[in-house]
Formats: C-alpha cells, sequence, structure tokens
C-alpha cells in the first residue's frame, strides 16, 4: 500500500482506505450475487405485471356482468321475464354483488306473480350463501319473511328478525314492522306498541309510508281499553 501524500493527515487517509474496500466489496458482492438480484428484479416485475392484469380482467368482467344485469333489467320492466330469465340465471351462478342481485330480482318477480313460495325459496338461497356479503343476506332474510309471514308463527317471525328489527339496523324499517305485527298476533300489545312507536318516530331512517302506518297504530294500542261499568253491564245484561 502506498504511503500517504504529504500533508495529508491520518484520519483523511483511513477515511480513503476505508472507501476504496467498501467499493471492492460492492464490486465482490456485485460478482457473486448479481445474478439472484436481476432474477429477483425479473420475478417482481412479473408479479406487477400479472397483479395489473388480474386487476384489468377483474375490472372487465365486472363491467360485463353489470350490463348483462342492466339489460335483464330492462326486459324485466318490459314484462319480457322470459327472455330476461336466461340472463339472471347466468348472474345467479357467481358469487358477486350481481350473483345476489340476479337472485333478488327473481325473488321480486315471482312475489309479483304471486309465486311466494318460489319467492321465499329464492330469497332463502341468498341467506344460506356464505360466500355473499352479510347486507346480501340480511336483506334476504328480510324479503324471505316477507314472502313467508302468513305462513310463520309469530314467534317465529320475532326470532327470525330479531336482531334486524332495532333502530341501529339499516332494515329497521320493513323488519320492525314485521316483529312487531307479531308481536300483536302473539297477544303481547304492550311490545307491539312500544315498537310501532320507535318506528314511527325513527326519522329519515324508516320510509314516510311505515312512519305513517305504525304512528298510527301506536296511538291505538297505546289506548288502554276500560274495563265495563256495572252500569254497562247490567245495560248489555237487558
Amino acid at each position: 500500500m502506498a504511503l500517504p501524500p504529504s500533508g495529508t493527515t491520518d484520519e483523511a487517509f483511513l477515511r480513503e482506505v476505508d472507501e476504496e474496500y467498501r467499493r471492492d466489496q460492492l464490486i465482490r458482492a456485485g460478482r457473486r450475487y448479481g445474478i439472484w438480484i436481476a432474477i429477483g428484479v425479473v420475478a417482481f416485475l412479473v408479479a406487477v405485471a400479472g397483479w395489473l392484469f388480474y386487476d384489468h380482467s377483474q375490472r372487465t368482467a365486472a363491467e360485463a356482468r353489470g350490463e348483462e344485469y342492466d339489460a335483464a333489467l330492462q326486459l324485466a320492466a318490459q314484462n319480457q321475464v322470459g327472455q330476461a330469465q336466461p340472463a339472471l340465471d347466468k348472474l345467479a351462478q357467481g358469487e358477486d354483488g350481481y350473483a345476489a342481485m340476479a337472485r333478488f330480482t327473481q325473488g321480486n318477480l315471482l312475489f309479483q306473480q304471486g309465486d311466494k313460495k318460489g319467492a321465499a325459496a329464492k330469497f332463502a338461497s341468498i341467506v344460506t350463501d356464505s360466500k355473499l356479503a352479510q347486507p346480501f343476506r340480511d336483506l334476504a332474510l328480510v324479503r324471505q319473511t316477507q314472502a313467508e309471514f302468513d305462513t310463520l308463527k309469530p314467534q317465529d317471525v320475532i326470532q327470525r328478525l330479531g336482531t334486524l328489527a332495532n333502530p341501529d339496523s339499516p332494515w329497521f324499517g320493513t323488519a320492525g314492522e314485521m316483529v312487531a305485527a307479531a308481536y300483536l298476533k302473539s297477544g303481547k300489545r304492550g311490545e307491539a306498541a312500544k315498537l310501532y312507536r320507535q318506528l314511527s318516530e325513527a326519522g329519515s331512517r324508516v320510509p314516510d309510508s311505515i312512519r305513517e302506518r305504525t304512528g298510527e297504530l301506536a296511538k291505538t294500542l297505546s289506548v288502554t281499553p276500560t274495563a265495563p261499568t256495572a252500569q254497562t253491564q247490567e245495560k248489555q245484561a237487558k
């Protein structure tokens, strides 16, 4: 190793030696691991390209399904249900939101046609499909109960919709009204009146039509029936 030039401090000389040593180490590392670094870079670029291709494919497929769903809805709106069904059947086989909406549409069409049993079965297929998002399944449970309401026992309605018939639920209006009606059918007048009152005071969270109906029912149920007096009983006896 050459001696440091005259006038150079020991500290500066040591710094130059250290820098030279680091450069030498980098060159050796590059020669030794360069190919692996290159492979890693290529693998990263391939992974990014693959993800971009997958994302683009998913977006393209979603757009296509959206167009198919819109076309089916237009056919159904024009009373061409028979022509809309093949597209709805195809969409209903998926696992995304369009699959759920297609089944909802099929259930609603059956309900409108008076086939409540078929509608309930279609909504039930959404409720039991764990691959679909929970909001879809909750709404399907409400719609299934609507279709089956006349055939269910009041307690079954209360148990089925209990968690959805509360002010924090987005389905409070419809679920709450059915649960209140079930309370009333089972003779629980107080519980029914309380729930009807909550519905009538729920504001924008509940549709106007439901608030108006439940408000009138809450007032009616809040009136406590008076026991007949002796004079009234005497008149009825005559």
